[in-house]
């Protein structure tokens, strides 16, 4: 167990020139790692957060366990104390701490409409959004009511685990994509660096949120609607060709948009798209270990979500896209569409959530 450093001023030794006064929408374990990290860097950060958390935090701060990162050359977790940042608990009292000069946006896929019912009366006195959040669908939305000059396009490659509110462990340092073609993306991929946030500029938006939303499919409703692990789902081989056909069809609805696979931070998308490309036998060795080791012990997001009895959930912001985007595309998406409604109604109660525990053979009859 790693031992604490408590900073008693976040300013760090060599703190930046001009430092930046960022808004933080959510302290998940996203916000908090990016952040945190930037209060590290001796940037101003206010978060907004419900009540409740929000009352938490000022209380006992946050904890930021970024021990892996050998670039820090410590073996401690860092506690911020409540005065090294601000949270709040509404958009109205976090804007008077502006104006901003960025925000962050790593709010689950289903919060976004509701964040943006709140975003909307003062959608004039909002800095640029920097988006985080899994899926297509998001930047559009914050688009459509913030206007595209106040949204940039980005994502997480890097694995964070959350311990408790306030509470995380960095698990795999990978990096962090930021689009160009917003005035802020280079001075946001400097800041994000020299908080060893290890950021990249990336020249094609979709291709990157794609490639990553690739990544993000990956035995994850299956894992989920079984009640598997991703390893256990990959070792079936009637579920390993599920899967394959799961992401064939994103791959044949990224081409018929034009969009290409990339690598992301730390992360081959590439090769993964090769390797989906495949005959079976020769890719189920390669992706079989890449699922077992990828995740570690951890459950995929949609297992999470749905059996820690969350009442929503983000497939319709990752398969469903798919769905959606095949639809428009003339491309046909049955499996990612039958997995899709299958999550949707367990989530949603309409099935009990046992329908399916451990019984690949009813989930399989159902997409002959």
């Amino acid at each position: 167990m790693s031992k604490e450093i408590k900073i008693q001023n976040h300013m760090q030794p060599n703190p930046p020139s001009s430092p930046l006064k960022v808004l933080s929408f959510g302290a998940g374990a996203i916000g908090t790692y990016i952040g945190g990290s930037l209060a590290l860097a001796g940037h101003n950060i206010v978060f907004v957060e419900n009540p409740p958390i929000a009352d938490e935090f000022r209380q006992r701060g946050l904890r930021l366990d970024l021990t892996i990162d050998e670039r820090r050359k410590t073996n401690d977790a860092f506690i911020l104390p409540p005065t090294s940042f601000v949270i709040v608990g509404s958009l109205e009292d976090a804007l008077k701490y502006g104006p901003f000069d960025a925000a962050i946006f790593a709010l689950k896929s289903f919060d976004t409409e509701v964040a943006l019912r709140g975003m909307k009366p003062v959608a004039e006195k909002l800095p640029p959004i920097l988006c985080f959040s899994n899926g297509v669908d998001n930047e559009p939305m914050l688009a459509a009511v913030l206007g595209v000059d106040k949204v940039i396009y980005g994502t997480v490659t890097s694995s964070i685990g959350r311990r408790g509110a306030g509470d995380i462990v960095l698990e795999k340092l990978r990096g962090i994509g930021i689009a160009e073609g917003h005035p802020l993306s280079s001075q946001l991929v400097s800041a994000f660096n020299a908080a060893f946030l290890k950021a990249e500029l990336f020249s094609n938006a979709a291709a990157m949120k794609w490639s990553k939303m690739l990544t993000n499919l990956v035995a994850n409703p299956s894992s989920a609607i079984l009640d598997f692990t991703a390893a256990q789902v990959f070792a079936d081989r009637r579920l390993y060709k599920l899967e394959i056909e799961m992401l064939r069809e994103c791959l044949t609805v990224m081409d018929a948009q034009n969009i290409p696979v990339i690598d992301l931070p730390g992360t081959p998308v590439r090769m993964l798209a090769f390797a989906a490309r495949l005959p079976l036998w020769l890719s189920k060795p390669l992706l079989g270990r890449a699922a077992g080791s990828g995740r570690g012990a951890k459950m995929p997001s949609f297992h999470i979500d749905l059996h820690s009895g969350r009442s929503r959930s983000e497939v319709d912001f990752l398969h469903g896209a798919v769905v959606r985007a095949g639809e428009k595309a003339g491309v046909a998406t049955p499996v990612n569409k039958v997995l899709t409604g299958i999550l949707f109604d367990l989530t949603s109660g309409r099935l009990p959530l046992d329908q399916f525990s451990h019984q690949p053979d009813k989930l399989l009859d159902l997409l002959k």
